[in-house]
């Protein structure tokens, strides 16, 4: 029964590449059957050896050898499928002298046929009408997501609005405020000045009668009496000036407080949208199957450090062979995930993720084309990204704890300092394909001065 139950399977028998019976069927290295030619031709298209059906990635190209057994299932399928189709044939044109085909067996086994077919056919739409109230749903989800981040973006921006406004009223308040300053001290020049030449033009006209009389006695008596000789008492104006308003770092005070409203704005922002993708987060474990040999992994799989022995462990294909990297267990094909991990203590460590397919053996270059999305930290304060030419980033205070977040469909990657809740870097525009795993290097100990463990720790949102 066994057999007959394996020859019935055809679906066993077919290659996922040409879709058709097998043709000298071969075994790939993690256990899935093609022709022989097909995959052939399939990796002679490719720049990597992939399985076309588990995605698995080979360092180099396996050898192919035919398997003897699938072969010979194969010709029993075919073998049994042509005695099948041999005899269908013949009961349908020959009838046995005397017997007369029953058509009410016909009749009721047609109809039989039919309501399964039917029974088929409403399962399939009922699939159908259960995946459109999936993706009506996933509509409805988007629409509140987009209204929440409009309402929330306006919110924002209309504080941004009133504070720049609010800034520009300020600065110009406190110009006017200058001008009026200065206006009043020349009114009160002016007014003074005007005083006083008010009272020497008078003593002008007192002298000028004087001069006119022909009477000298007079002229002596209004000399003595009025004391014109000497004209009246005046301010020294010769050092007096007004100096216009200094406007000089006004306009840039009134925008190193925007500024600074700015800044407080951004945190309260970025605060929020760490809370978003704290939501997100996965248990996080090492994978020793991964691991360089160096390395030492608790047994809890959360922290990792370099050891000073070469473990004796086999080189099997997941593990790195050179450089001192390990894989997170858990790998993520679609939504969004996050986990944080403790760097505090360390000089040098490299964070992210990397794709399934990546070389784990000999040197390896970490940028996204070769599959890594990585930052790093360097001689105890050189932060950068690897984004193919790696990136100097300026971080305000070197984090203690890193967040790392993926949105796989939204093909972006992004690391925050947790404490800080400060975005650190965002690689955007990211294209996934295969499994992403959370990737760690606690690199080179230093003297001891870079031994401390990476810790994957517990995500706790404020």
């Amino acid at each position: 029964m066994a057999a007959v139950n394996i020859l019935s399977s055809e679906d066993q028998f077919l290659c996922s590449i040409c879709l058709d019976v097998f043709t000298d069927p071969v075994s790939t290295p993690c256990g899935h059957n093609f022709c022989k030619n097909c995959i052939t031709e399939h990796w002679n298209t490719s720049d990597q050896y992939l399985c076309p059906l588990c995605k698995e990635g080979f360092t180099t190209r396996p050898d192919l050898r035919v398997n003897t057994f699938i072969s010979e299932m194969v010709a029993q399928f075919r073998q049994s499928a042509q005695q099948k189709a041999s005899s269908s044939s013949s009961e349908q044109q020959v009838s046995k002298p005397g017997e007369v085909p029953c058509d009410v067996c016909t009749g009721t086994k047609l109809k039989a046929e039919l309501g399964k077919t039917e029974a088929e056919i409403q399962q399939m739409i009922q699939k159908r009408r259960l995946k459109i109230q999936e993706i009506k749903h996933s509509v409805d989800l988007s629409e509140e997501d987009a209204d929440r981040e409009i309402a929330e973006g306006v919110q924002v921006f209309t504080s941004l609005k009133e504070s720049v406004e609010r800034g520009l009223n300020e600065l110009i308040n406190t110009i006017k405020e200058k001008q009026k300053t200065t206006e009043k001290q020349a009114e009160a020049f002016i007014k003074e000045l005007e005083q006083e030449i008010s009272e020497l033009m008078k003593r002008s006209t007192e002298v000028e009668q004087v001069l006119r009389s022909e009477d000298h006695l007079h002229l002596l008596q209004s000399v003595q009496s009025l004391n014109i000789q000497q004209p009246p008492p005046t301010k020294d104006w010769t050092e007096v000036s007004l100096r216009p308003s200094s406007y000089e770092g006004t306009v840039v005070k009134a925008v190193v407080q925007l500024e600074e409203t700015l800044v407080k704005q951004m945190k309260k922002l970025l605060e929020a949208e760490l809370k978003r993708v704290q939501q997100y987060a996965v248990d996080v474990t090492l994978d020793p199957d991964t691991a360089h040999p160096e390395l030492i992994l608790s047994d809890d799989g959360k922290q990792v450090n370099l050891g000073d022995v070469r473990k004796n462990l086999p080189d099997n294909p997941e593990r790195f062979s050179k450089c001192v990297f390990v894989l997170g267990k858990q790998s993520f094909s679609s939504g969004r995930y996050y986990f944080e991990v403790q760097v505090k203590g360390k000089t040098e460590w490299t964070l992210g993720v990397a794709r399934e397919s990546i070389n784990r053996k000999g040197r390896i270059t970490l940028n996204p084309q070769k599959g890594y999305w990585t930052i790093l930290l360097r001689n105890g304060n050189e932060y950068k990204a690897a984004a193919g030419p790696r990136v100097l980033l300026s971080l305000k205070s070197p984090p203690q704890k890193v967040g790392v977040f993926v949105d796989y469909e939204e093909g972006l990657v992004s690391f925050y300092d947790v404490d800080a809740a400060a975005l650190i870097y965002s690689f955007t525009g990211c294209s996934f394909t295969e499994k992403l795993f959370p990737f760690f290097c606690p690199y080179l100990n230093d003297d001891g001065e870079n031994s401390a463990p990476l810790i994957i720790s517990p995500v706790r949102v404020n």
